[in-house]
């Protein structure tokens, strides 16, 4: 299933991102907007142009005076993402903030046993909201005989960041990378020596661990000429990428499992449930210093159970060696990959 998602990147004279038309990516232009909608430019940029006209009607309803501005990508197509940055730069002199939140979960395989077996256990918090033990992927592979889910949620955006770094890493200017990733991001899914997931089940965790480690390195090689990258979770929200995870299940199970899913928000504060609540973290760091922030943490969303929206900073389990070995992968990848673009042209 694609998260065909606006990607907007806020540029204080621009802003790009990518998130779904009607999900996170879209609260979080609504919340943008509402608090400067004239200074603020967005660029939306999409795979499916009709939803992001769409998208662009619904901003320019409620903010007549935004300045949004529509970009085609998809980030699982490598000259798509390459025309996209041309197209950027020729725009743009500048961007202040980009957004990563484009993401694919493709067939998703739900274990109705385990599910069930779950809901009764000591386990049921950590389940709702990673979907550890429940939820497996079968992956594809893309036109330039990349892996599908690795394309789309990590590799395209490398190399979006990399053809964009001419405009990105300029003296007196500060640029911030803000990553949209998971708590199901976890170390057991991904291996260096098999950073596509080839050989596993699990291909969306992987690309979600790997954006963490891959923001550990940005930070490490560019903050010097003023590009920052943070990670964010938004922790459990209900958009159609959380519904189709469970595609046979009839609708008035959804209809059952919803007071569950509120009964479980007076216990944890990671069932952020709806859009806009899950774009806290999002927002908030709209509004932070990028020298400030910690690269080691990922920020997360969270939602009180009197319903009070506020970010948290957790220490994400990561560390500078796997994502330096990391970052030498996508980099050898992106000279491959190149080098067979120009070959066929």
């Amino acid at each position: 299933m694609e998260a065909d998602e606006p990607l907007w990147r806020p540029l204080k004279g621009a802003a790009k991102r990518r998130r779904r038309n009607y999900g996170i990516g879209l609260a979080l232009c609504e919340r943008l907007l509402s608090q400067d909608s004239e200074g603020l430019r967005l660029c939306l940029a999409c795979r499916n142009m009709s939803r992001a006209e769409a998208a662009r009607s619904t901003l320019l309803t409620s903010h007549p005076l935004a300045q949004v501005a529509l970009l085609q990508m998809d980030t699982s197509s490598i000259s798509s993402v390459l025309g996209a940055a041309q197209e950027v730069r020729r725009r743009y002199d500048r961007l202040d903030y980009i957004y990563l939140n484009a993401g694919i979960m493709p067939n998703p395989q739900f274990d109705v046993k385990a599910f069930f077996k779950g809901l009764f256990s000591r386990n049921i918090i950590n389940m709702f909201a990673t979907g550890e033990g429940i939820v497996t992927q079968k992956d594809g592979v893309t036109a330039d005989g990349l892996q599908q889910v690795f394309a789309t949620n990590l590799f395209g955006h490398f190399l979006l960041v990399r053809d964009l770094e001419p405009i990105l890493c300029q003296p007196g200017q500060t640029t911030q990378l803000i990553w949209t990733s998971s708590s199901n991001a976890h170390r057991s899914a991904f291996s260096l020596e098999d950073i596509q997931h080839l050989k596993g089940t699990q291909p969306y965790s992987s690309s979600k661990y790997a954006s963490d480690l891959l923001s550990l390195a940005l930070n490490t090689h560019c903050n010097k000429q003023g590009l920052y990258s943070s990670v964010v979770c938004p922790g459990l929200v209900l958009t159609n990428l959380t519904y189709n995870i469970l595609p046979s299940f009839p609708a008035f199970l959804w209809t059952v499992l919803m007071p569950v899913f509120w009964l479980i928000r007076m216990i944890t504060n990671t069932f952020t449930l709806t859009t806009y609540n899950g774009t806290e973290a999002l927002f908030w760091l709209f509004k932070q210093k990028p020298e400030s922030l910690d690269p080691c943490v990922k920020y997360h969303s969270l939602t009180s159970v009197l319903g009070n929206n506020y970010t948290q900073p957790r220490k994400m389990d990561i560390d500078l060696e796997t994502s330096e070995s990391l970052y030498e992968k996508l980099l050898q990848l992106e000279r491959e990959v190149r080098k067979k673009l120009k070959e066929k042209q």
